[in-house]
């Protein structure tokens, strides 16, 4: 589940304040505007049922057009590292990396709108009515097969506030943000990764 947030997280970060009519708008400013970013974050995963759930917590950075950093901190580590030809995700707890080749680890999903595709090619965008005290655009993927149903992103006035993931089972994952920062001066250094010495990588 957290791969379908790769690109959703890094691409729609904080709000640079600038006027929409609706989320949507927002939403297309940001993707055509934000350049960099990073936030602080909390994940919740809850079952189909509602009745269990997971959270976890970390930081996340990205640089337009394919490079992107999620550090999960809590309830255990994990780094994910998208420098723009593979992603490379690093199980501490396991000593293990796997990578993938960038396009196939994204694929339809929200990770298209890090990778700098259009939206109104790949989703279908409407405005949802408030709810939670957010402003709400959702965008469903017009590809048949994907792994998710739908993607939801909240505002809070001209900020970025949470986004939230239904997948194919029903498994709804929300992250809300704090500390977020808009085109943000990152280095080139925290979009590439070297696996430890003695780690097990997995090609995939």
């Amino acid at each position: 589940m957290r791969r379908l947030f790769l690109a959703a997280f890094a691409a729609l970060l904080a709000a640079s304040g600038a006027a929409r009519a609706d989320a949507v708008d927002t939403l297309k400013a940001f993707v055509t505007e934000v350049k960099t970013g990073r936030a602080a974050f909390t994940q919740t995963v809850t079952s189909p049922d509602g009745a269990k759930k997971k959270q976890s917590s970390g930081s996340f950075e990205f640089s337009r057009p394919d490079r992107f950093r999620f550090a999960y901190l809590k309830p255990y580590e994990q780094l994910i590292v998208g420098d723009g030809q593979k992603v490379w995700l690093h199980d501490a707890d396991l000593n293990q990396v796997t990578v993938r080749p960038f396009d196939q680890a994204l694929g339809s999903t929200p990770a298209a709108l890090l990778a700098g595709a259009t939206l109104e090619r790949d989703f279908d965008l409407k405005a949802l009515p408030d709810e939670g005290g957010l402003q709400w655009a959702q965008a469903v993927p017009k590809a048949k097969e994907t792994a998710f149903r739908s993607l939801k992103v909240g505002f809070r006035g001209p900020q970025l506030a949470a986004v939230e993931i239904v997948d194919a089972f029903g498994q709804r994952s929300r992250l809300d943000f704090s500390q977020l920062e808009a085109n943000a001066a990152l280095r080139a250094e925290r979009f590439r990764f070297t696996p430890p010495p003695g780690t097990d990588v997995i090609a995939q």
